[in-house]
């Protein structure tokens, strides 16, 4: 496994790295967690990510309680999570520094840990001054509740404005961006965040590399399998985003380029991502120990990426922003 920095910062995270989204508290108890997050482990990764919303708090407890019964050593490992929609009420969504503030705590106490290394605001809020979030992310970091702070699917300007914020009140600007990246989703990490990586050394974990399981090739046929995320009932809304005919022509037409190399399509995908020099960590999902053993064989796929045949599959996908 490579360690890269996580942006400009001094933190180091694993260029694969693994989320608790759909997985924790929707299909696997702590029994389960704790078998996949060893196998992580024994991988090399060291970055795991949550968030407040995943199973309404339930997959932060469970990725609490299963490190702390595995006895890993804190210091090992980078633990994430996010803050935007914490419940029901008035105020327990957003980024107010009301729900900055209390979120982050009812984080805390569900992981039962005393800090996270990351914390992202989950979403922009555009009912909350910019820099009421960035002072109340500041004040996270200061109670030492959390090191750093990030975004998640800000848009290039936000995350400016919040740097121009932090600048002016000699305060910490958020140092990683948490967008959805993959061979079919490009536009803000290859188009619009560019000057941010220059200007502000952002970094990027990136999620759903697989496209939810597109990129894997098994929905090609428009059947999802019964114990596949599609199959989910709170899921369900994807599938008719994901299955389009034009998008799946182009899965069909990565397989060559995959079984040339050797390798299967969710490695040839994964691999693509992680070789993206502005992407620090690459947010991988899996609810099955063979699933994670393979996502991790990614690495090695990575060197085989030449240009020629990154030319060839962008020939496929056509995807690349202009």
């Amino acid at each position: 496994m490579e360690y890269k920095n996580l942006g400009r910062s001094g933190l180091k995270v694993s260029q694969l790295s693994y989320g608790a989204w759909v997985s924790f508290g929707t299909q696997l108890d702590v029994k389960e967690a704790k078998s996949l997050l060893q196998c992580c482990r024994d991988h090399g990764v060291n970055f795991f990510d949550n968030a407040e919303a995943y199973a309404s708090g339930l997959a932060e407890e469970i990725m609490g309680q299963a490190i702390r019964e595995l006895g890993w050593k804190r210091s090992d490992v980078v633990v994430s999570t996010k803050i935007f929609w914490g419940g029901s009420g008035p105020n327990e969504k957003g980024l107010s520094r009301k729900h900055v503030v209390e979120g982050t705590k009812a984080s805390l106490k569900r992981l039962e840990m005393d800090y996270v290394d990351v914390i992202y605001c989950h979403r922009p809020d555009t009912t909350t001054p910019i820099e009421e979030t960035v002072r109340a992310m500041n004040y996270v970091i200061d109670n030492g509740w959390a090191f750093y702070w990030g975004t998640s699917e800000w848009s290039a300007e936000q995350i400016t404005e919040a740097w121009r914020i932090a600048e002016r009140l000699d305060l910490v600007g958020p140092i990683v961006e948490q967008p959805e990246y993959n061979l079919l989703s490009r536009t803000k990490v290859e188009s619009e965040y560019l000057p941010l990586y220059t200007n502000y050394g952002l970094g990027l974990t990136t999620w759903s590399p697989l496209a939810s399981g597109v990129l894997t090739g098994k929905y090609n046929k428009k059947v999802i399998p019964p114990d596949s995320r599609f199959a989910l009932e709170n899921f369900k809304y994807l599938s008719n985003q994901s299955l389009d005919d034009e998008l799946l022509r182009k899965v069909e037409g990565l397989k060559p380029i995959a079984e040339e190399l050797g390798v299967p399509l969710s490695q040839l995908a994964i691999a693509w991502c992680a070789s993206n020099p502005n992407v620090s960590s690459v947010i991988t999902g899996a609810t099955k120990k063979f699933q994670i053993e393979e996502n991790m064989k990614a690495i090695d796929v990575i060197p085989l990426l030449t240009p020629a045949v990154m030319e060839r599959i962008e020939t496929v996908v056509q995807s690349k922003p202009n």
